[in-house]
């Protein structure tokens, strides 16, 4: 899956970036006394996927 590539990528990208992605992917965080909770944006996570695939398919063309 195109999101598990990204870990090694995270620390390259530009701090604006790194923001917009999460705004994406992250629609709520609860913290507890006890736990933390975080609510995914499907839709964000889609597009963000979608994104990766097409800038992968970008690069074999360009190869």
């Amino acid at each position: 899956m195109a999101l598990q590539q990204f870990d090694p990528l995270w620390d390259e990208l530009f701090p604006a970036e790194q923001t917009r992605i999460i705004a994406l992917s992250v629609k709520r965080v609860d913290i507890g006394t006890d736990a933390i909770s975080v609510r995914m944006r499907i839709d964000g996570l889609a597009e963000l996927a979608q994104e990766l695939m097409q800038s992968a398919e970008d690069k074999d063309a360009a190869a």
